[in-house]
């Protein structure tokens, strides 16, 4: 199959496009052909050496004058690379993609990710809307995107090349090391993990609290954690590469998203042994449920995310057995699975075009 990805770019320290990037280079290794059109980024050394075509497609706001530059520099695409399907990740991919599938009857597939954004009913335009959990398809059908044109393929990180291409670094973090992963803005919920992890210092005066991540919000977290009492163990380490080596040397992981579609990074918490600690919100439940990991608590609650947090530090046995439940049934959150359930909606807007174009 020739497969189309389109995405605003293919910048580091986005979810959206490490999920893309890693669908794309899994394709590759199953013997399609896949291009990547965006405005660039720091994964493009990845995707040239795994095989993926790069093309530079403008997408990077929805001014007029950049769509109409995208929407010329896709058509070129279409006409040279001929693509059986053309999938975009994000609204303005959707949008400059929507009128020249009508027109050449290629079946345009979106993925949406974070379906409670206003404008996310743009990637309904899709002949058929991938949503990355169950509770982001069922919030597309209630704002009036067809049931029948929506499905879902939960994300996962096993096994993907961006991972094992990730640097290496020798960490060691102060225990009990508790770790949050995420972009640095309100919707992440980071005000409450601090208060809770206050909460919990006054308990465990060894705990540190490490977080990984850059955003608009970082100077105001960090004015906020240094006003706490438990300010000194409390290290914000920007946006790195490596995750990975973190997270292996980590505890617990904490995710207080006040909403997440999904949460690409509970699966590679649950990679790297830490027992889970996140809020019961949107994807969030279906993450966790597979093999029964994690401990959820309600969103906006920094008492309850404390005491979660003092109940596995106060028994190791809890500790333990929760480290374990990461690793229950991992295998299902594999890129090859993901893979697969893509291509059967690939091959479902394709019949579906096949079929209407004999009538």
């Amino acid at each position: 199959m020739r497969i189309l990805h389109l995405s605003n770019h293919c910048r580091f320290a986005n979810g959206n496009v490490h999920a893309a990037v890693d669908l794309a280079c899994q394709q590759v290794a199953e013997g399609h052909t896949v291009a990547f059109g965006s405005s660039g980024g720091f994964y493009e050394p990845l995707l040239q050496e795994n095989g993926v075509l790069l093309i530079d497609i403008p997408q990077e706001d929805r001014k007029a004058k950049t769509v109409s530059r995208a929407i010329a520099a896709l058509w070129r695409t279409i006409r040279k690379f001929k693509p059986d399907v053309i999938h975009a990740h994000m609204m303005t991919g959707a949008i400059i993609a929507w009128p020249l599938t009508r027109l050449t009857r290629i079946p345009l597939i979106t993925t949406v990710h974070n379906s409670f954004e206003r404008h996310a009913i743009i990637m309904g335009l899709g002949d058929r809307t991938i949503g990355v959990s169950q509770a982001v398809s069922d919030e597309m059908i209630r704002r009036r995107v067809p049931h029948s044109r929506v499905r879902t393929v939960l994300n996962g990180t096993g096994n993907v090349v961006r991972r094992q291409k990730e640097t290496q670094s020798s960490v060691s973090l102060s225990k009990p090391s508790l770790i949050s992963v995420g972009g640095l803005h309100p919707r992440k919920g980071i005000p409450y993990l601090l208060e809770a992890f206050d909460i919990v210092w006054k308990s465990h005066p060894e705990a540190t609290l490490n977080i990984l991540g850059e955003g608009p919000f970082r100077q105001e977290y960090e004015k906020q954690a240094a006003a706490l009492p438990s300010g000194k163990n409390i290290i914000f380490y920007g946006a790195l590469e490596d995750t990975k080596t973190y997270l292996e040397a980590s505890d617990i992981f904490v995710l207080p998203s006040l909403r997440e579609p999904f949460g690409l990074v509970i699966t590679e918490a649950r990679e790297a042994d830490c027992a889970i600690v996140a809020t019961n919100v949107d994807g969030v439940p279906e993450v966790t449920a597979i093999g029964d990991a994690g401990l959820l608590v309600p969103p906006a609650d920094a008492q309850a995310l404390a005491e979660a947090l003092l109940s596995l530090l106060e028994n190791p046995a809890l500790l333990q057995a929760q480290k374990e439940a990461s690793k229950r049934d991992i295998d299902f959150f594999d890129i090859s699975r993901v893979s697969a359930e893509t291509s059967d909606v690939y091959r479902d807007a394709l019949e579906k075009r096949r079929v209407v174009s004999k009538r």
